[in-house]
Parts: structure tokens; sequence; C-alpha cells
């Protein structure tokens, strides 16, 4: 695809644009917001689609202080490049960035920053679910959450005496 940009990374930074310069509900003053929209845009796209990801308060209705990020690293970035040259064939994207941080990321930090841009907002919008759905399936990274207060978990036999097939929580 003639003048298309792709950038992918895997890091344990802080993602630019990320918690340090925003407030709780990640708003950004416009001019922020103008100067990151228009950076590194083909003056040919309409449509420019931000989009993080962050680390919610509950994982599975509890309570966590974050989550930690592991990946396969060369394997990560090669899915990541694929997909990001995935979507910029099927949507006709002009760029396509993404970067997922690896390591502990606490509550309210992003652990995903991805930014796409096309002639038309359409298909800026649809690339950028399909992106994220592609990611979760292909790309090899695992997280874990790190709950504040633990569940309590109690192993249960089998009524036919059988070694623990599953763990209950409390």
């Amino acid at each position: 695809m003639a003048n298309f940009v792709c950038e992918v990374l895997l890091t344990e930074a802080p993602l630019e644009g990320g918690a340090q310069e925003c407030d709780a509900t990640l708003k950004v003053a416009s001019c922020k917001l103008q100067t990151c929209a228009t950076s590194d845009v083909d003056l040919a796209a309409g449509a420019v689609v931000d989009f993080w990801g962050v680390v919610r308060r509950l994982e599975d209705g509890h309570v966590i202080d974050g989550i930690d990020y592991e990946a396969h690293r060369e394997m990560a970035e090669h899915q990541l490049k694929g997909v990001a040259e995935q979507a910029a064939e099927k949507f006709g994207l002009t760029l396509v960035i993404i970067h997922h941080r690896i390591g502990f990321i606490a509550v309210g930090e992003p652990s995903l920053f991805m930014r796409v841009a096309s002639s038309h907002r359409d298909e800026a919008f649809q690339a950028s679910q399909w992106i994220v759905d592609e990611l979760k399936k292909k790309v090899p990274i695992w997280k874990r959450p790190a709950f504040a207060n633990p569940p309590s978990r109690k192993a249960t036999a089998s009524r036919e005496g059988n070694p623990l097939t599953s763990m209950t929580i409390k």
C-alpha cells in the first residue's frame, strides 16, 4: 500500500500522552489533542482515531491493583506488525500505530495506545475495533491481574475421590 506508515512497539515505559499528561478521566487540553492528532498524519487523511486501553479497577468482579503483562517479544512484535498491515490493506489506512506496554501497569494507567488514520471516519472506527479484536486473538501478550485482596481458594475433591479438578473461589 502506497504511503502507509506502520509503527508497533512493546515497551515497559509509560506510553506518551498517558497518565502523567492526563487527569483520571483521560481529558487532555485541546491544544495537546490538536498537536497529537495531527503529528505524523498524511494530509489526505480526513479521520484520525486514537484508542487508549486503560487498566480498569475490576477484573472478573474483583478489585485489582493493576495487571502484569508478559509477551513473547519477537513474536508479539511480528504479529502486531502483521495485524497493522492487514488493517491498512483491509480498511485503506494511511497510518497505524500500536504501542502495548508490558510489565506491571497500575489501575488507571494505559496499557495500549493505538492510532489509525484514513480518508473517512467509518473506515477509521471500524479499523480501530478490528485491530483490538485481532490483537487479542493473535498477539502473544498475556495478562495476570494483581488482586488487591486475592480471592481465597479452597480445594475440593470429586465424589469419586479423584484429585482436584477445579477450584472454588470463596
